[in-house]
């Protein structure tokens, strides 16, 4: 067997040794520390859960939203855009768009070609801004909470195991290091599981938020876009 062969056998063997000196502390902790484990999985597990949907979500409503502005910039007449506003649904500004809309129609509904109160329909846009937003921060809080309890929970289960680790050293028969190592190093596992849920968490939260701070100043633009369509086109001049 050469060199190289025996450094990766002896690699994968430290690695399985481990692994299963790892698993052998998990089963050897306390209850509570067993419990506070599962509950940072839970956290982790619905961390990960919300980042991938919400990573999938932004890069839809990112897609068809530069996709639905091009095609409302290059038409001149917003009942051709309404046509083709249900291809990009998942775009926020289709959605802002499409109540725009109604309010327009709404107010062009005794056949004249204007509109009575620019006004109402700022606010209308203003309204559906506020829903897309709401719904690109839903879960987000999530994704909060978990950043900032998931470490303070896994130094309550630190706490807990070296308080458990100390009381049996003062019943053990041999006061040394030997005897209290194995419950603290079982008690440290929970706070490397509260950061490791932790930091994802936080990493991902601020990459999203600033992802949707983007989207809500496109939206933002879109709005004032489509009020100055409608002031030039459905607007009558007090001159």
């Amino acid at each position: 067997m050469t060199p190289l062969s025996c450094s990766i056998l002896s690699f994968f063997q430290s690695s399985e040794r481990q692994a299963t000196s790892l698993i052998d502390l998990l089963l050897r902790a306390s209850p509570v520390a067993k419990f506070v484990l599962i509950l940072l999985l839970a956290f982790s597990i619905g961390s990960w859960s919300i980042i991938f949907a919400k990573l999938m979500w932004l890069r839809k409503a990112e897609r068809l939203s530069r996709s639905f502005l091009s095609h409302f910039r290059a038409r001149s007449k917003l009942s051709d855009v309404y046509v083709a506003a249900d291809d990009f649904r998942q775009s926020p500004l289709a959605a802002i768009f499409l109540a725009g809309y109604d309010e327009i129609a709404n107010q062009m509904s005794e056949g004249t070609r204007e509109v009575r109160s620019l006004e109402s329909i700022g606010r209308v846009l203003q309204s559906a801004a506020i829903d897309e937003v709401t719904k690109l921060e839903k879960s987000l809080s999530w994704l909060a909470t978990t950043a900032n309890a998931s470490p303070f929970v896994g130094l309550f289960g630190t706490v807990v195991g070296i308080i458990i680790a100390f009381q049996g050293l003062s019943t053990a028969s041999a006061s040394s290091i030997q005897s209290v190592a194995p419950g603290i190093a079982d008690a440290l596992i929970a706070t490397a599981a509260g950061i490791a849920a932790a930091v994802p968490a936080a990493i991902f939260y601020n990459a999203l938020l600033s992802r949707i701070k983007a989207l809500t100043a496109e939206m933002d633009r879109f709005t004032l876009e489509l009020l100055n369509f409608v002031e030039r086109h459905y607007v009558r001049a007090s001159i």
